[in-house]
């Protein structure tokens, strides 16, 4: 059985990815990233991009992590927050935790895409 099937398909995902958005939108050091974002769309987008990279039947055809990514600022800090509500979302929905971590490993690969800043100097 794929990861796709195991996170329960569009539809788990898509549950998932609501879950997710609703966690980082809400955390005041995330919130300024999806300032002025069309939530529904990006929703659509991560919707179709894990269910491709799950091994679900989609083809996403959505800018590439690295382009979605530029000029954000994004610090390992924010990532490892992000990757935090990620694993609180499907932990919460009873996902496994080895299914949870393939979708952690699956992000962490393209951390140099998204982490596109360094810690600021304190």
């Amino acid at each position: 059985m794929s990861l796709y099937e195991r996170l329960g398909q569009e539809v788990g995902i898509r549950t998932a990815v609501d879950d997710f958005y609703a966690r980082v939108v809400s955390d005041p050091q995330l919130a300024h990233f999806f300032e002025g974002i069309d939530l529904p769309r990006l929703r659509r987008h991560q919707t179709a991009l894990l269910v491709q990279v799950t091994g679900g039947p989609v083809d996403y055809s959505g800018r590439s992590l690295a382009e979605g990514h530029a000029g954000l600022g994004i610090t390992p800090a924010d990532f490892d927050r992000v990757v935090g509500h990620l694993v609180d979302t499907l932990t919460a929905l009873g996902v496994p935790a080895e299914d949870i971590g393939e979708v952690g490993a699956a992000l962490t690969a393209h951390r140099d895409d998204i982490v596109t800043a360094a810690e600021p100097v304190r």
